[in-house]
């Protein structure tokens, strides 16, 4: 029996698999489009929202996930209400759409980002105004955080994130878990603490009691003239204390690092 010869059929692509590396294909380039255009900056949004929320009493919370925040005490602004300026630049490859969301519960103004997917990237921040006389608490998990104008108590936390006070006399609390810490300030009372960052805390009148605690950066406290009765101690780091010393001082200054240079002086 003669064998005969039989010629192969160009090989066929099912439509299926085809539709997949088409599909796969346009994910490659709205991939690498995303990829090109990342680093959203809150601050290229030119059309920021605005909006005012009723506060009903003398204290806030701002509850914030992910915004960099600045926050001002005004004399400008109306008793019983704050105002907010929001800016937000964001992108999401693959996924839902990002988007961010405000709310008032009670005294605690919530402010949400949605932003998850396949290179996801967004960037916001929020102004919020809010009246002379009103006691402000700050609860962040990322984002930096910068205030001024306080007259009354101020405590700013923040996970990750650095933290600026100006033009502040109120009592005053601040604390990063990850992030610099610095103030310029008249207040009485002040207490920070940095678990990864520097934190430099400037007195612009003479304090009752100023405590500070850095786990892993220096520490800088600068002092107006006169005499404290000082505490301080540093784990891994140089020590320079040279303000005046007074053990019977009532004005009081308490100062730990662990890993960091530590200055305590007074100002020029």
């Amino acid at each position: 029996m003669t064998a005969t010869a039989r010629t192969a059929s160009p090989a066929r692509t099912s439509r299926p698999v085809r539709a997949r590396a088409l599909a796969l294909a346009g994910a490659a380039v709205v991939l690498g489009a995303a990829l090109s255009a990342c680093g959203a900056s809150a601050a290229d949004d030119d059309e920021p929202e605005h909006r005012a929320f009723d506060l009903p009493g003398a204290s806030l919370t701002v509850d914030s996930d992910d915004s960099a925040l600045e926050i001002v005490a005004s004399d400008e602004q109306p008793e019983g209400e704050i105002a907010v300026t929001r800016w937000f630049q964001g992108t999401v490859a693959i996924g839902s759409d990002p988007k961010v969301t405000w709310s008032m519960d009670g005294d605690r103004l919530v402010l949400r980002e949605k932003c998850s997917g396949v290179v996801a990237d967004c960037s916001a921040k929020h102004r919020i105004v809010v009246p002379r006389g009103v006691a402000v608490t700050v609860e962040s998990d990322d984002g930096s955080v910068r205030a001024e104008g306080f007259r009354d108590a101020l405590a700013v936390r923040t996970k990750d994130g650095s933290v600026r006070v100006t033009d502040t006399s109120g009592p005053l609390e601040l604390r990063s878990g990850d992030g610099s810490v610095r103030a310029e300030v008249s207040s009485p009372t002040v207490r920070a603490r940095s678990g990864d960052g520097s934190l430099h805390l400037v007195l612009t009148a003479v304090p009752d009691r100023v405590e500070s605690r850095s786990g892993d950066g220096s520490t800088t406290i600068e002092l107006p003239r006169g005499s404290y009765r000082v505490d301080s101690s540093t784990g891994d780091g140089a020590e320079d204390v040279t303000v005046p010393r007074d053990d019977s001082s009532s004005h009081e200054v308490t100062a730990r690092t662990g890993d960091g240079k530590l200055t305590v002086r007074t100002a020029n």
